[in-house]
Formats: structure tokens, sequence, C-alpha cells
């Protein structure tokens, strides 16, 4: 009965390796990425257009805050589209009907002005247009086709997770019955001889484990055991005073993070207008919310309350997420405009968090670490060429921040 028993489990166990290789068989085979189709000015194009125009216009015919872009250059010619661009109100000041027009539909709202945009830009930017508005190309028909595999769901990950656990605790039930057994075994082949053979499994058994129970060494390794996870428990327990990973606080306007900074492809600078020049990123003011909420959903409750704060002049009292101690400096413009981060190398995937949370520890070793593995983005970057020049006459690795003093203590606390 007990080998049918441990039979069963080690064909559990087989069965739940055999399902998760396959599952990681199918998710390698079906993870294939299609490589992105791009081009000198359209690459440029799309970087301008989602940093510059995606908070009020869309690629395509969708109104957004403003018109949709798709078909602009069969409506005006080049000049009148690059003049707009430089300066819109003037446009409009100079009587100009389609401009007064557009002006007017859409509630007098003002464009912004990009005067820095030479040609370059401006053709770079209708590129990308032109190429976001194109139809999608249809697989071949006859032959053999090709398909693009979608990339992988969270789902599939959930699944992989679930199974993995599954095959590890079959293993530990698996190791553990065993070892009972054997235990067993060693304890009662003293009493072998005089053992009634009578006896239930389940008598048996439970004559065992009272002798298991009255065995020293056993009751030695439980005590150690606890001792060791208590310690443990304790130490954890000490280093996670002031970590707040996971915290997620209710902030007083229920901004969502996934349809501004994800579905509309806002970038985070047009918000956080501090973040590539400044120590701190900032905070948006009410007037920046008002650029597209000023003719959106304005009769949001949600929205109505940032009408609130500007009638009665009393700033939005957002609630800070990531807050480093005050003895540690940190620069943001450093490490996104000099070292070329990316928001999510700190903060996650931002544009997919419905209420934002901390999502990295921000401790001193998570920063050390990064320190320790980070090269140093010297490409196009004069002010790291002579540094570099002198890492390379001392060193073939290449250069990491810990090379550039990034770990003195006096980078961060000072």
């Amino acid at each position: 009965m007990i080998r049918k028993f441990y039979k069963s489990i080690l064909a559990l166990a087989v069965a739940v390796s055999i399902s998760v290789g396959y599952v990681a068989a199918q998710d390698s085979t079906s993870t294939a990425a299609a490589a992105p189709a791009g081009g000198g000015d359209v690459a440029k194009g799309e970087e301008l257009f989602k940093n510059n125009c995606a908070q009020c216009h869309a690629a395509t015919a969708e109104v957004v805050v403003g018109p949709g872009l798709a078909g602009i250059e069969e409506r005006r010619d080049y000049a009148w589209i690059k003049k707009w661009i430089n300066n819109p109100m003037g446009v409009v000041a100079s009587g100009d009907k389609y401009a007064n027009e557009l002006y007017n539909k859409f509630n007098k709202t003002q464009m912004t002005a990009f005067g820095a945009f030479g040609d370059a830009e401006v053709k770079a930017i209708l590129a990308y247009v032109k190429s976001a508005g194109a139809p999608a190309v249809a697989a071949p028909t006859g032959g053999s086709s090709t398909t693009t595999a979608p990339a992988e769901t969270g789902g599939g990950k959930f699944i992989n997770v679930i199974l993995v656990a599954l095959l590890v605790i079959m293993g530990l039930v698996l190791v553990a019955l065993l070892g009972i057994l054997q235990l067993l075994n060693k304890l009662s082949g003293a009493d072998a001889g005089s053992a009634d053979a009578s006896l239930s499994f389940g008598e048996k058994l439970q004559a065992g484990l009272k002798n298991v129970a009255a065995n020293k060494t056993v009751r030695s390794a439980i005590v150690w055991a606890f001792i060791l996870l208590a310690t443990k428990a304790t130490f954890d327990g000490m280093y996670g005073i002031g970590v707040h990973q996971g915290y997620a606080p209710k902030q007083p306007i229920a901004f969502s993070h996934k349809l501004h900074a994800g579905e509309m492809k806002i970038n985070c600078a047009y918000c956080h207008t501090g973040v590539y020049k400044g120590k701190q990123s900032g905070i948006p003011s009410a007037n920046i919310c008002m650029n597209c909420h000023n003719a959106i959903k304005r009769e949001s409750p949600e929205i109505q309350k940032i009408y609130t704060a500007i009638e009665t002049n009393k700033p939005i009292e957002w609630v800070r997420v990531h807050n480093l101690p005050d003895l540690a400096y940190f620069n943001h413009a450093q490490h996104t405009n000099v070292g070329g981060l990316e928001c999510k190398n700190c903060h996650g995937e931002i544009e997919k968090m419905e209420v934002v949370q901390q999502r990295s520890t921000l401790t001193m070793g998570w920063c050390i670490d990064c320190h320790r593995k980070t090269e140093v983005n010297g490409k196009d970057n004069g002010y790291y060429t002579k540094l570099m020049e002198a890492h390379k006459a001392v060193s073939k690795g290449a250069m990491k921040v810990q090379d550039n003093g990034g770990l003195e203590c006096a980078k961060c606390h000072y």
C-alpha cells in the first residue's frame, strides 16, 4: 500500500515536470517578436511625435485634444504645416481662414509653438505620421505563410509559476515521506521480533510517530530548526525597516498612469518637467492638467477636483510615493540625462500601473549594486571623453559607474 502511494506521488511529480517542460517549450517557440520596421527619418519622427505631439494629437484620424494628423499633407502643403508648427498663433493672427476655423472648432485651445523645429524635424514627424496611418500589409496567400506570434501574456507566465511550484512541492513531499519511512523502519527494527503482525497500518504509524517524538535527536533537530527560522525572520524584519517596497498610497485625485503614460503615450517629462534637467522630477501643476482637460472629460468628478484647486488657488496635495531619506543625495538629471537611464529602471513599468507603487527597494545596497553593474554611457558625451581614455589606458574592461567614484560615500552622503 505504501509503495503504491509513493509510486502515485512520483508519477504525479513526473507528470508535472513534463507539463512544465511542454509549456516552457511552447513559450520559447511562440514568443518570437517581429523586428521593428524603421528608417532614419521615421524613427526620429516617432520619438519627436511621442515626446511633443502625442499629448494632444493622434497619428491616425482620431481626435484627442486636437485633430488627428492622418492625411495632413493632403489637406495642407508643407510650407503651411511648418509655419503652423513653428508659430500656430501667428498663423491664426494672420487671418488664415483654415487656421481660424481650426482654432474655433477646438474651443480656441492654443497649440504649443515649436519654433526650434527645422525642416529635418518637421519632415521626420510627417514621415512618422504617414507610416503610422499606412494600412497594415496582409499576409501572403498561397504557398507558405508566416505569422507573427503574439507576445507572451501574463497568464502564460502565471501558469508556469504554478506548475513549477507544484513540482517543487511534490518533490519536497516525496523526500519528506521517504525520510519518515526510513526513520520509522529504523526505530521499529529493534522491536520487529515482538511486533504484533495483526496491527493495522494506522496503528503501526501511530506507534512509529510516538517513537519519533520520544527520540532526543528528532526533538533537538526540531528545536534548532525553530531557532534558525526565528532568527532569520528577525533579521529579515530588521533589514526591512524603512523599506517601503510595494507602497501605493491613495491619491487625492484618481490619476491613472496606465491610461495617460500607457494608452495615451504621454511622455513622463510632459508632466514631470524636471526629470531630465533637475535634481527633482517635479510634480505637475494644475495648469499642466488643464492643457488637456479644459476640453476633455470636464464633467468628470475627478477632473472637477482640478477645477476646484484652480478656483480656490490651493495646490493639489499629491502623496509622495518614492521617498529617499534626507541623508541621501539623488539627482534625476544625472541619471536620466547624463546616464541615459529610463524611468522604469528605478520606478518599474509605470505605464502599466493604474495606481503607482514603489517597485524597487531603493536601499543603499540596491543603488550600489546598480553602480557596480552599470556601464558609463560615454557615447557622444564630451564630458566623459578624457575619462574614458584614461580608463582604457589602465583597464581592458568596460568602464562602470563604480570606476567613476560611484561607490564613494561622499557621492551620496554629504
